[in-house]
């Protein structure tokens, strides 16, 4: 097993997967926004009922529900329309207009596609379609047809094709434009996640630090979890918990050498005052939480910042429990350095490695910036 890859710190931002496309369907549920109703359908696996976005129902649990373009499908994977909201009445004109666009991009995800051509193909001016689509689908013509991509990608993937072939044949033309345009996206989806970590290799290590034991893992394409804990075992539930169906292999049976290495300089980086290893990440979340995370490595050793300013720097600064949320979600500690995000007056906040932790990491911070 390899474990050197390239640091994800030289692609861009990540582009918008199908996840954070349904997480933009899921906000205009929750909001039951009617602006909404017409553009797509949810469906509740445990009521097999679809509804619309802005159906009066009890709402239900975020796991179990689903995403469809139009009611036709919703009916085609066995769901019946909700008899208090009608799902199934005719879309609204501009609003089926932008679902056929949807499935225009998709059925033409792997071409050139300019926001020109879109709009002649609507009939509207670039401006007017770039605005319809995205109150439409959550997202931009670009970012949806990237997501198109990306699901294309990933199925070839699925399917056994080379990353190459898959990569080309998805449309993005070369390997550096799929990491360019993938980022994150290609590490473990939150679906498969959710799925309990189905076919990963993850090999992991544990070591004494000054602040208690240190588990660290990996999988094939980086650092996956580095998290504090009472003992070597109560860690190895953690890991075990949170990817339940993976195989967990201890870095000396897997002779995982680049993972002790790794281990080591992320001991020297909090002990010893060494530079931050630039270690590659295996980052799994929505795209909000992969930009939290992404705004949290720019924040130097001895620094601090708000989470205003933190949801400021994922670019949707309203979202300020939001962006709370995916520092508390942060499963690599110290390389992702969520302990520097404090609250707007300064105290300490949460910290799910325990507060004392994160008091101690500043403490160093403060004291190696200062020269003491």
């Amino acid at each position: 097993m390899s474990l050197a890859i390239p640091s994800p710190a030289r692609y861009g931002q990540p582009v918008a997967s199908p996840e954070a496309l349904d997480e933009a369907r899921w906000h205009h549920v929750t909001a039951r926004a009617k602006a909404a109703d017409g553009t797509f359908v949810y469906a509740v696996k445990t009521t097999g009922v679809y509804c619309r976005p802005s159906c009066p129902s009890r709402l239900a649990k975020r796991e179990n529900v689903r995403f469809f373009a139009a009611p036709a499908e919703a009916e085609a994977a066995g769901f019946r329309a909700c008899r208090r909201c009608h799902p199934a009445a005719a879309q609204e004109p501009a609003a089926a207009l932008m679902q056929a666009m949807a499935r225009y991009i998709a059925d033409h995800a792997e071409d050139a596609l300019p926001l020109a051509h879109l709009a002649d193909q609507a009939g509207m001016s670039p401006s007017h379609f770039q605005r319809a689509f995205k109150a439409a689908l959550g997202v931009s013509p670009r970012e949806y047809q990237a997501a198109r991509r990306l699901a294309r990608f990933k199925l070839a993937l699925r399917e056994g094709e080379g990353v190459l072939e898959a990569g080309l044949d998805a449309g993005f033309g070369s390997t550096s434009r799929i990491y360019d345009m993938a980022d994150g996206s290609l590490g473990m989806t939150p679906s498969a996640y959710r799925a309990g970590g189905a076919g990963e290799h993850i090999v992991h290590a544990t070591r004494e630090t000054m602040l208690g034991p240190l588990m660290m893992a990996a999988t094939r394409r980086g650092v996956c979890f580095v998290q504090f804990g009472e003992s070597a075992e109560a860690l190895l539930a953690q890991l075990a918990a949170e990817f339940p169906k993976a195989a967990l292999l201890p870095a000396a049976l897997a002779a995982a050498a680049p993972l002790d290495d790794w281990m080591a300089a992320l001991a020297a980086h909090f002990e010893q005052a060494a530079p931050r290893p630039d270690l590659p990440l295996d980052l799994r979340g929505t795209a909000f939480q992969i930009r939290v995370w992404r705004f949290l490595l720019s924040v130097k050793p001895g620094d601090v910042v708000s989470y205003s300013e933190v949801a400021a720097g994922a670019e949707r600064p309203r979202a300020v429990r939001a962006a709370a949320s995916a520092c508390a979600a942060n499963r690599i500690a110290l390389l992702i350095p969520c302990h520097r995000a404090l609250r707007a007056d300064g105290s300490l906040g949460g910290y799910r490695w325990g507060l004392e932790r994160k008091r101690a990491l500043l403490d160093a911070e403060r004291r190696e910036r200062a020269g003491t």
